[in-house]
């Protein structure tokens, strides 16, 4: 349990985070390159300039707020939030431009199958 814990510039790589709680938790400038963090409860976590590259956040909770902005994330973690981006259902023909752009690079994710992008005969 790191909820609400200071973590703010420090040197994560490479730690198995993996159902971890940290929750409100300030991770900003934080280096996280290769950490398992699968299942980490990252509600209110403060992710800003965090260095995710190469992180599993498979399973995680992220949260959708400015404590994310400036992450910088490799091609893996951004084909996978393209494709849950992609697998939403919203009405509006400005987000169906918006899905039928980037919707070959989400398919690219190794989550497309399970959030029904491809075919799972397709992988």
């Amino acid at each position: 349990d790191l909820s609400d814990a200071d973590l703010s510039d420090a040197d994560l790589s490479d730690a198995d985070l993996s159902d971890a709680d940290l929750s409100g938790a300030n991770l900003s400038d934080a280096d996280l390159r290769d950490a398992d963090l699968s299942r980490a409860d990252l509600r209110d976590a403060d992710l800003s300039r965090a260095d995710l590259r190469g992180a599993n956040l498979d399973y995680s909770c992220w949260s959708l707020s400015c404590c994310t902005k400036f992450v910088t994330v490799d091609d893996r973690i951004a084909r996978q939030l393209a494709a849950h981006v992609c697998a939403i259902v919203c009405d509006s023909p400005e987000y169906a431009a918006a899905r039928a752009a980037i919707l070959q690079y989400a398919q690219g994710s190794h989550r497309a199958a399970d959030l029904e992008l491809i075919d799972r005969g397709e992988v």
